[in-house]
């Protein structure tokens, strides 16, 4: 699927019935399922180790009702598998086989559709023969530090927009030739990256298009302090940009940043906060019954969408269940 117009994400939602809903937490369910992700990879440790896990995992969510999977390419940088020892050939393999996977799973969903005796939701799966897009994540700067610095966008005073639109070049290149439908730049922590994604789209003419979520621990600012206004405007200027929104923040922020967004932005909104607990950046780690259960997760979803949200999912620490939920309330 190539890159047309902002129309491409506007015919999804329509045939989606007008809003879709994206996946949940990833390293929470590798987890669950036994992989160690103990490593300054992350969950992209496992594109090396149990790659069936992680098809696994965009299978669950599937079947949970997701139409947008994202690949377990947020941690995944070239400059940290090089780190780790691999080649430059072998680290650009891997960002590849982040999206090959999506797609595999995506194929074997619609296999499991066309088998299904009828297209109907119950307690197990939800089978239902439906446009789903693949949208391969690029963490931030911070999320390849491995320090936490995702969650506070504080780079330094040197920090400039070309040191990261380098840093994430040769990367997003490689993940928008791999057969994924859309770019996820995923919990942007300040406006300098914001700019240098948007710049870096036009830069390299990217082929398919992107969104740009944010995320907040205020919901006025993003977690660096900048303007959340600002950083939506700059994604907002940008065409290859087709969607903006919020992601890996505390739920009760949301509905707050989705009408700030509102004032400046036109594109569809996507949201898909964490469960509300805390991460400890010195113990790396969330900090265990500091959020919502599904229920209370869910009950946000339609005043979000009141808002103006049209994409919902969840982050770190929301499983298929969660996504099941979100499911079955925008459908009902």
């Amino acid at each position: 699927m190539t890159f047309c117009s902002s129309s491409l994400m506007l015919d999804f939602l329509r045939k989606c019935g007008g809003v879709a809903v994206v996946d949940g937490g990833l390293a929470t369910e590798l987890e669950r399922h036994g992989a160690d992700i103990n490593d300054p990879l992350w969950s992209a440790k496992c594109l090396i180790s149990s790659p069936q896990l992680i098809r696994q995992v965009h299978l669950d969510y599937l079947k949970a009702g997701a139409d947008i999977i994202i690949t377990a390419s947020y941690q995944a940088t070239i400059q940290g598998f090089r780190a780790k020892g691999l080649s430059q050939y072998e680290s650009e393999a891997l960002l590849k086989k982040s999206v090959y996977i999506a797609r595999e799973a995506r194929d074997i969903y619609y296999s499991e559709c066309s088998k299904a005796s009828q297209n109907v939701a119950d307690n197990a799966k939800i089978l239902l023969h439906r446009p789903i897009f693949i949208a391969a994540s690029v963490g931030s700067y911070g999320a390849y530090l491995a320090d936490g610095s995702e969650y506070s966008g504080n780079y330094g005073d040197a920090m400039t927009i070309k040191f990261l639109k380098d840093f994430h070049r040769r990367r997003v290149q490689v993940l928008a030739e791999s057969g994924a439908d859309l770019i996820a730049f995923e919990t942007t922590p300040n406006k300098v990256e914001a700019q240098a994604y948007a710049e870096l789209l036009d830069e390299e003419d990217i082929k398919i298009p992107a969104w740009v979520s944010f995320n907040s621990k205020d919901g006025i600012n993003v977690v660096s302090g900048n303007s959340f206004l600002e950083c939506v405007s700059i994604a907002e200027a940008c065409k290859k940009v087709v969607a903006v929104g919020i992601n890996c923040t505390p739920p009760r922020f949301i509905q707050e940043l989705i009408s700030s967004a509102r004032k400046v932005t036109t594109k569809p909104i996507v949201v898909y906060p964490n469960s509300g607990e805390r991460y400890d950046p010195d113990l790396k780690d969330w900090v265990e019954n500091t959020g919502l259960s599904d229920e209370d997760f869910v009950s946000y979803v339609n005043n979000w969408r009141e808002a103006g949200a049209s994409l919902f999912g969840g982050c770190c620490r929301t499983t298929p269940k969660t996504i099941r939920a979100i499911h079955r309330t925008l459908r009902s």
